[in-house]
């Protein structure tokens, strides 16, 4: 059976850990692929490295390029989120050496997808994947399902002075 890593937490870090993983992986020459819960935009840097970094890596979204209200999400959330699933379902019979699914935690904190269908997604991991889930508002089933589990605190951040996401940085 493969591993799980979990990252969650109010602080920044979650996603850039995985693809700090993921650029490991794909330096030893592993296939990565990324699923992307609830986020649409080009414009991000992960999204963009994709053809540079191909055929090991391969990125998908399934979200809007607005965020999403986190109270009251929009019908086309549930059904985007149900997508990225069905695609993770598919996406680890390829046996990849890393399986990211950005945002899952939150998808499923929010109610945008079933936390039985995601258990069940990660009893069936093949021995040489590790699957990664990040996203704020991990359930406690989760975190107890992760070999590793890894909580981002936030202690300060610049946007609280009202400094605004940096390309390269931040996204």
């Amino acid at each position: 059976m493969g591993f799980i890593h979990l990252y969650t937490g109010d602080g920044e870090g979650k996603s850039i850990t995985a693809f700090g993983l993921a650029l490991r992986a794909i330096g030893h020459g592993y296939k990565v692929i990324i699923i992307q819960f609830m986020k649409g935009r080009k414009d991000i840097g992960e999204y963009k490295i994709r053809k540079r970094l191909a055929p090991n890596y391969e990125i998908h979204q399934f979200g809007r390029r607005e965020f999403i209200d986190l109270k009251n999400p929009d019908p086309i959330d549930y059904i985007l989120a149900r997508r990225a699933l069905r695609f993770a379902k598919k996406a680890i019979k390829k046996k990849p050496r890393l399986l990211i699914l950005d945002e899952i935690n939150l998808a499923v904190s929010i109610g945008l997808i079933e936390l039985k269908d995601v258990l069940e997604l990660l009893s069936n991991i093949p021995k040489p994947t590790t699957v990664v889930l990040t996203g704020r508002n991990a359930p406690k089933e989760l975190i107890e399902r992760a070999d590793l589990v890894t909580e981002m605190c936030e202690i300060k951040h610049p946007w609280r002075r009202g400094i605004q996401a940096r390309k390269g940085i931040e996204y």
